[in-house]
């Protein structure tokens, strides 16, 4: 291996998005993650730490039709999943699956579903190998 190796600082996950205001409002005003840049048809988010989220209208002209939504999870890691369920019930955002324990995976875990469609999981690692575990 070269250690020559240029470094990696930041993560950004580019999403289609089908309707942009609505997206701005689940992800700035009911998540309440910080934009961090707005580019007129994309808005970038910070999703915590050097990880960002990137909602845009438009991916390119290359694609006639937005990517399907079923096989994209967006996890978001928290100290407290049960409070954010109860937040997102009170936001009036149902409820894909309520808080569970998952044992296979160790981790604490519940799903909602963004305007655009795309699988939202807040999750709780409980497994102490975890580098974010405190």
């Amino acid at each position: 291996m070269s250690n020559n190796r240029p470094p990696i600082e930041q993560q950004v996950t580019f999403l289609h998005a089908r309707d942009l205001v609505e997206t701005a409002v689940f992800y700035e005003h009911i998540l309440g993650m910080k934009l961090v840049l707005d580019q007129g048809s994309c808005r970038i988010y910070a999703s915590g730490g050097d990880a960002y989220l990137g909602f845009c209208q438009t991916l390119g002209a290359h694609m006639d039709t937005p990517p399907t939504t079923n096989h994209i999870v967006l996890t978001l890691v928290t100290p407290d999943v049960d409070g954010w369920h109860d937040y997102l019930v009170g936001q009036g955002v149902p409820i894909e699956k309520p808080p569970t324990l998952n044992e296979k995976f160790n981790i604490y875990q519940c799903f909602v579903r963004d305007p655009n469609g795309y699988l939202v999981e807040l999750q709780t690692f409980l497994d102490p190998a975890w580098p974010g575990r405190r």
